[in-house]
Order: structure tokens, then C-alpha cells, then sequence
């Protein structure tokens, strides 16, 4: 456990004699010191790998170097090794990352790669108490489901080829990190809650893609198919508007049980994709008129006069 204390102030309040502050200022400096050579020594083995990939960039190259950091910070974090807790860390996330990475380099086109960054992610995710690695972890799991973001001038894309298998496998995940986080100790807690947040983000983008153009179940259809040219259909079995309509009342719910539960950041999720929701639907039945607009416009200006007050109101009570 770390207590933050002002020296100083409690030799001037009497609660401190000098001897004391004197003996703490030299235990402080102790572990800033350790903590400066952590720091470092992270820092250079960072250069050190981010150099080699440079100098031969190749997967396997991101792999070696990104095995070789995964391993020792497993070592050092599962040993306890105090002094070498941040480099620990530090090596633990880095490997992590450029294993990852790599993996997805060389093969990403294989589901056994995916699941295996998935596994990776989350296993140091746990050991590190990285909240980043475990919603990596998740993002990562999507993609075995065949999500995808993209890139290109000035425009961003997102894609998934399985929004009914996405929201449902998802709200499991989302139920169970949710439920684990009110068992588990609080440093492990927070990461459940990073799961399941991240979860809640993947169902909403699922329900997003779904209310536009519906779902083939082209996964579950290619599997029971007898022949090929059976898995190449894209007539959608789930149209668009049962989406919508399982969307709106998801963020209904949601929406009712955040407030209720004073869960603030579920709340603003909600109000987030609500607009996305709302705005979405808005224009593909109305169009880009002046008038849609101005509507569109004041609709969502009410809506975040009430989720600001809503803010207020739980900062107020607090």
C-alpha cells in the first residue's frame, strides 16, 4: 500500500519528529531512485527492439524480440521481484504489443492468430494490471469474428461481417466481466470493468452495422452450407430494421437501469449511441435536407441539455 504524505507540513504540525521525517525522506528517495533506473532501463530496451525491428523489418523479428520482452516480464512480475516491478510492466505491455503485432503481420488472415494475440493480450493483461492490454484482448476477439477497422485519405472505416454473432457473444462477455468485477479484488476488478466496457462499445458498433444493412449470417450459414457457392449469398436473413428496433430498446434499457444504478458512464455511453442511433436512422429515411437538419439539430440539443443536467446532478450528489 502507498500513502502520499506531506513531510514537511506534519514536522511543522508537530505530528512528525525531525528524526522520523528524516528517516522517511530517506526511503522515499530510495524508491525514486529504483524507480528512475526502472524507468531507464525500460526506456532502452524499448530502443533496443524498436532498433532491431527498424533494421530488419520482418514479422518474425517483432515476434522474437516481442517473445523474448513477454517472457521476462512474466518472470519479474510473477516473482515479485519489487524492485523491478515498472521494467517489469513496461517489458510485459512492449512484448506484449509487438508479439501481437507481429503475429498479426505475419498471418492474419488465419483465426488461429487472432486467438492467439487474444490469449496473449489477456494473459498480460492480468499479470501487468493493464487495463490497455485487456481492452486489446477484446478488440482482439472481435476480429475472430471478423471485425475490422480501416484507413484511408482522410476517411476511417469500420467493418463487421457478424453483427448478430458480435452483439450476442459480446453481451455474454460484457455479463460475466460485469459480474466477475463485483467477486474479484479491486486491481482485478478494474480490469473486468475494461472488459466489459470495451464489450458494451463492440455490441453498440454491432447493432450500428446491423440496422443498415442487416445481417446474411454468413458464418453460421458458410458452416451448415453443403456447397460453396451457398456460403457466397448476401441476401440478409436479419433485415435492418429488426436491428434498429433491438438497438433502440437495448439503449432503452440501458439507459433506464444506468440511471437507476447511478452507473455515470454507461448513461453517457448510452446518450452516445443514442445520437449515433438516432442521427443514423434520421438520414437514411429523411435524407440531407435544410429541414432534416434543423430538426435533427434541435433533437439532439435538447438531448444533451438533459445528459448534461443529468451530470450535474450525479457531480452535485456526490
Amino acid at each position: 500500500m502507498k500513502i502520499t504524505l506531506d513531510i514537511s507540513k506534519l514536522v511543522e504540525e508537530g505530528k512528525l519528529t525531525s528524526e522520523e521525517a528524516e528517516k522517511l525522506t530517506k526511503l522515499a528517495a530510495h524508491d525514486t531512485i529504483s524507480l528512475g533506473i526502472n524507468i531507464l532501463v525500460g526506456f532502452a530496451v524499448v530502443a533496443i527492439a524498436a532498433g532491431a525491428v527498424a533494421l530488419a523489418p520482418a514479422p518474425l523479428t517483432a515476434i522474437s524480440f516481442g517473445l523474448t520482452l513477454f517472457v521476462a516480464g512474466c518472470v519479474i512480475a510473477l516473482n515479485r521481484v519489487q524492485h523491478w516491478m515498472i521494467f517489469g510492466q513496461i517489458c510485459l505491455v512492449i512484448g506484449a504489443l509487438m508479439l501481437g503485432g507481429g503475429a498479426i503481420a505475419y498471418r492474419a488472415d488465419l483465426l488461429a492468430t487472432m486467438l492467439i494475440v487474444t490469449g496473449v493480450f489477456c494473459l498480460a493483461a492480468i499479470i501487468a494490471r493493464s487495463s490497455l492490454l485487456m481492452a486489446l484482448a477484446v478488440l482482439a476477439a472481435s476480429a475472430c469474428l471478423g471485425a475490422r477497422t480501416g484507413y484511408s485519405h482522410a476517411s476511417y472505416s469500420l467493418a463487421i461481417f457478424e453483427p448478430t454473432l458480435t452483439v450476442v457473444v459480446f453481451s455474454m462477455v460484457a455479463l460475466i466481466a460485469y459480474r466477475a468485477s463485483r467477486r474479484l479484488p479491486a486491481e482485478y476488478a478494474r480490469l473486468a470493468v475494461t472488459a466489459a466496457r470495451t464489450s458494451l462499445l463492440l455490441i453498440n458498433f454491432g447493432f450500428w452495422i446491423g440496422s443498415l444493412w442487416g445481417d446474411p449470417l454468413m458464418l453460421i450459414r458458410s458452416l451448415a452450407a453443403k456447397d460453396v457457392s451457398s456460403t457466397l449469398m448476401t441476401k440478409p436473413v436479419i433485415p435492418a430494421m429488426a436491428f434498429s428496433v433491438m438497438w433502440a430498446v437495448a439503449l432503452l434499457g440501458a439507459g433506464f437501469w444506468a440511471v437507476r444504478a447511478n452507473r455515470r458512464w454507461l448513461v453517457n455511453l448510452v446518450a452516445v449511441f443514442s445520437g449515433i442511433h438516432f442521427y443514423t436512422q434520421w438520414f437514411e429515411r429523411l435524407g440531407a435536407t435544410p429541414l432534416s437538419v434543423l430538426l435533427g439539430g434541435l433533437v439532439m440539443l435538447a438531448s444533451a441539455l438533459a445528459l448534461w443536467l443529468f451530470n450535474r446532478r450525479v457531480a452535485n450528489s456526490s
